[in-house]
């Protein structure tokens, strides 16, 4: 019985501990605000809607002296996002990453072609649910010294009153799960991607 009875009290400090960390994550992620900055590069993480239009609009803006695009599908051109009007930056300065699949070969892959142009500070656009755990991976996978300004972008599947919609609350949690066990790689591998553990990207 004594053993049930701490066996008990183990699971519910265990899920009390969970709820208090969910609701923080939750809150941080909510917390977010765009920076308005100037960066040596834009990072547009591609798969999630309005974040390739909020890239373009900031280089049009001049807020970063490139342009990337990591996660993109193989058959996409630079052309199909970025169409220069007069007065714009040049094409020139937009840059593909096709062989990235996942947030994690994001950071991969999308490490060593932002380092090609010696960046030193980017703006990181991704969907907001998303930026915790992108933030974590490029923070470990880039040099220590390179700045990252968060940059979210709203959608339409995430609710501020989060609790009261289902999709908002599972949606949360999957992203809580996945920057939970991140935080623990690294926490037990500190330096493991920036030090080239994982591949280098080949190109594309």
């Amino acid at each position: 019985m004594n053993i049930i009875k701490a066996f008990i009290t183990l699971l519910v400090i265990a899920l009390l501990a969970i709820a208090v960390l969910f609701i923080d994550f939750t809150y941080k992620t909510f917390s977010y605000r765009p920076r308005e900055v100037k960066a040596d590069a834009i990072v547009v993480l591609a798969g999630g809607r309005g974040r390739v239009e909020e890239g373009v609009r900031l280089y049009r803006e001049r807020k970063g002296s490139w342009l990337f695009f990591i996660g993109v599908a193989p058959s996409v051109r630079s052309s199909d996002l970025y169409r220069p009007r007069p007065g714009d930056p040049s094409p020139d300065g937009v840059i593909l990453e096709k062989a990235s699949r996942n947030t994690l070969e994001n950071a991969i892959f999308g490490r060593d072609v932002i380092m090609s142009k010696e960046v030193r500070s980017i703006l990181l656009i991704t969907s907001r649910y998303h930026m915790k755990r992108a933030s974590i991976l490029l923070r470990n996978a880039l040099p220590r010294d390179v700045a990252i300004y968060a940059y979210p972008v709203d959608s339409v599947n995430l609710k501020e009153a989060w609790w009261r919609h289902g999709g908002s609350f599972q949606l949360l949690f999957r992203e809580f799960y996945k920057y939970c066990m991140f935080r623990v790689f690294f926490l037990l591998s500190p330096g493991e991607l920036r030090e080239g553990g994982l591949p280098r990207a080949t190109g594309g």
